[in-house]
């Protein structure tokens, strides 16, 4: 990773939308949720699954998160009307965790009811170091008044995460396993990549071992190796590969053919330029490509 990609990530945010949309179109269903519905459908298509994130989570009012909430609801229509493969992922900021933790609780309960009646799932996705506390205290919340169709994230790189998976241990839970992609600090979180990915197979057998259901999620090739190696002769009942809309396709494709499930990941909303900003900072090889682009527009109009 060259110093100028890095010096590219962080000067994204002057970048054209344009350029932008062009180089993010691939990782983003649309700004629709008919856009969602399609690509869902060329997902099932290909026999993959597929979570759906409707994007927009900086929200700063009652207002705005209850109508994050009511296209959650739109989804869950969507996906129930069309048939699909498919459930919920749901970051908890968007639906007011950092505003009004009673406002949270009460819309997410909602959505998981509203999944529960169709059969569908929420995971709830995790955010930064300020938010895992009470994610996992809803979470528990919900598990404890008997509703299933409810998941939870956990991440490699925080120191906690094996301690967390001993305390969720009497629930059996569903988990989406990942690095994870939030900048915190080395008194709480793992730095080094090779450290991160020990603590990501390590976190994988101890949730194996306790009977959870896990979804792994990641596209590193040395994690997806060591991790198939690991679900070897289990059901796939058990576990589940996840990766992000537009990445890695051909090796989804390839775990797919091989027999094992897989979902994809697909975000759509009108907030896409905030989300593609944001997955590029964390991505900076990826900068280094907008830069490309950006030069090569300058230079075509030259």
């Amino acid at each position: 990773m060259s110093l100028f990609d890095r010096a590219v990530a962080s000067a994204l945010p002057i970048v054209p939308r344009s350029v932008v949309r062009r180089v993010s179109a691939p990782y983003i269903a649309g700004a629709t949720l008919d856009d969602a519905r399609r690509t869902v459908a060329t997902l099932n298509t290909a026999g993959k699954r597929a979570t759906v994130d409707v994007l927009g989570e900086e929200i700063h009012t009652e207002a705005e998160a209850r109508a994050i909430a009511a296209m959650y609801s739109d989804v869950l229509e969507a996906i129930e009307e069309d048939g699909l493969d498919a459930n919920i992922s749901v970051k908890l900021t968007g639906l007011g965790i950092k505003l009004d933790l009673d406002l949270c609780r009460s819309l997410l309960e909602g959505l998981v009811h509203a999944a529960g009646a169709q059969g569908a799932l929420v995971r709830i996705d995790m955010e930064d170091a300020t938010c895992v506390d009470d994610t996992l205290a809803l979470y528990r919340e919900l598990r404890v008044q008997g509703l299933d169709n409810v998941g939870i994230v956990l991440q490699a790189y925080l120191k906690r995460t094996l301690d967390d998976i001993e305390d969720l241990r009497d629930l059996r839970p569903s988990v989406r396993l990942c690095k994870g992609i939030y900048i915190e600090p080395r008194a709480i979180a793992f730095q080094d990549f090779a450290v991160v990915q020990r603590s990501f197979l390590g976190c994988l057998e101890a949730l194996l071992d306790r009977d959870s259901r896990v979804g792994i999620a990641t596209h590193d090739e040395h994690l997806l190796v060591e991790s198939l190696a690991r679900v070897e002769g289990r059901p796939t009942s058990g576990y589940e590969f996840q990766m992000l809309l537009g990445v890695r396709e051909g090796r989804a494709t390839e775990l797919v053919a091989a027999g094992h499930p897989v979902r994809v990941y697909v975000p759509f909303g009108q907030q896409w330029y905030e989300y593609s900003l944001r997955r590029l900072q964390e991505n900076p090889r990826m900068a280094g490509v907008i830069a490309k682009a950006t030069m090569g527009r300058a230079v075509g109009r030259s």
